[in-house]
């Protein structure tokens, strides 16, 4: 008797776990179907086309802009992180108002950092504890708040004033020196535009009892592309890193046959650096801008793996390690920055006319 329904117990158990495996599986691909929709230009515009249809609004007016929801691709990410974990038994076990409080944490609703579940929830469980008016934690956050709004509105917003390139500079602007003035200044408008809004959103964690992750350390300083994406919106390339490339590796490498790896690495990279340009707009020039860094990670680790002995030596010869470090950074620096073309400009056709003028080619 016992036996009997200690099999129907683990029978019943077995298929509440079916049930929800199910139920997570369709939850991720609608929220990638939304992403999809929301994202794309055409698709977003017809849906708002038969929303107004279905309303009886206006149908002249429909566009894309509205379906425009805050935040969403933060929050997307959230979920998908969340969801995913949750398949794979790595989600820790959170209540209904800790799930909602990480998804909707609204500091970081707009443009980051992406936390992750496991590292948000100390955070917030520890809040009964902590001090109400502490000075020194409010002191920390309102000065990084005054960072941020110095780097988003006083250096990104007054790049922004026609000094950096934008799709009609693009057009017009044929000499490369000032093409390439231009795209300097569009490369730091970036940065400091992201980076702002995300001490903005770190200081008023801080002010809640929330210390949201990093998302920006210096990443115009480095001397590789991969150090790089450790230092530019980290909480989006770690993200990247734990829910395309790596899964995308081990399913690679346990295929018969197993591609060689090379292949397997040329995969994984430019199907992890292409989510990232996709996050952005599902839109043929962000592809390209996420390849473009693809094919670099690449060529990089094709370069790093055949000169570590060298560069071991440098070790030795402290002259020569600086000067290389020094076209190291030149190189990357520039390799980025020159891919920032794909990223601003929408027409691939002219992207491709920019690059050939930079070097007065066209």
């Amino acid at each position: 008797m016992g036996t009997a329904v200690a099999t129907v117990a683990r029978s019943g158990k077995s298929r509440q776990n079916d049930l929800a495996n199910r139920s997570t599986k369709v939850a991720i691909l609608f929220i990638l179907v939304l992403f999809i929709v929301l994202k794309t230009d055409a698709l977003a515009t017809a849906v708002a086309h038969l929303w107004r249809t279905l309303t009886n609004q206006d149908t002249a007016i429909a566009s894309a802009a509205d379906l425009t929801w805050l935040g969403f691709s933060y929050i997307a990410f959230r979920l998908l992180h969340t969801l995913r974990d949750r398949q794979t038994g790595q989600l820790p076990n959170l209540s209904l108002r800790e799930y909602a409080t990480y998804v909707l944490f609204f500091p970081a609703i707009i443009a980051g950092p992406i936390d992750r579940a496991e590292r948000f929830a100390p955070d917030l469980r520890a809040l009964p504890q902590m001090a109400g008016l502490d000075a020194a934690r409010f002191a920390d956050g309102l000065t990084r708040i005054g960072v941020g709004l110095f780097k988003k509105f006083i250096i990104a917003d007054s790049l922004a004033l026609g000094m950096s390139l934008d799709g009609v500079d693009a057009a017009l602007v044929q000499q490369p020196g000032r093409l390439w003035l231009l795209l300097y200044s569009y490369a730091f408008r970036l940065f400091f535009d992201f980076a702002g809004y995300s001490d903005i959103a770190i200081g008023l964690g801080i002010l809640f009892g929330i210390r949201l992750p990093e998302n920006f350390r210096r990443p115009y300083l480095q001397t590789n592309l991969p150090a790089f994406w450790k230092s530019w919106h980290i909480t989006l390339s770690d993200w990247a890193r734990f829910y395309v490339f790596t899964p995308l590796s081990r399913a690679l490498l346990r295929r018969k046959p197993r591609p060689s790896t090379a292949l397997i690495v040329l995969s994984a990279q430019l199907a992890t650096m292409a989510t990232i340009g996709l996050w952005h707009g599902v839109s043929g020039h962000f592809l390209i801008w996420g390849l473009w860094h693809g094919v670099g990670l690449f060529v990089h680790k094709q370069w790093s793996d055949r000169t570590r002995k060298w560069y071991r030596g440098l070790a030795a010869k402290p002259a020569q390690k600086w000067a290389w470090t020094a076209v190291a950074w030149f190189l990357t620096f520039h390799y980025v920055v020159i891919g920032w073309v794909w990223f601003v400009i929408s027409d691939p056709a002219l992207a491709v006319e920019v690059v050939g003028r930079l070097f007065g080619v066209g």
